[in-house]
């Protein structure tokens, strides 16, 4: 699972709280991405794509919820 993520914003801190909590029950690998820095190396793509509606979750390279994690839906697709 990644977490698009960028500095200062207070909705990605609450979603990488939320993320962390829940990959330590569940058991699965979280990574975060933050958008600007991405862009700053070079690769400006997720910036582009995500960079109005974060934080972005993505589950298998899907784009799965943003601005909050809907948790009972990430509950069930991780299940199924």
């Amino acid at each position: 699972m990644l977490l698009l993520t960028r500095a200062g914003c207070s909705l990605c801190e609450k979603a990488a709280a939320t993320l962390a909590g829940l990959a330590a029950e569940l058991g699965f690998a979280l990574s975060t991405t933050d958008v600007d820095a991405a862009a700053a190396a070079g690769d400006p793509a997720l910036r582009a794509e995500y960079g109005d509606r974060l934080p972005v979750v993505l589950l298998d390279g899907v784009e799965h919820s943003y601005w909050e994690v809907d948790e009972p839906r990430l509950r069930a697709d991780l299940a199924s």
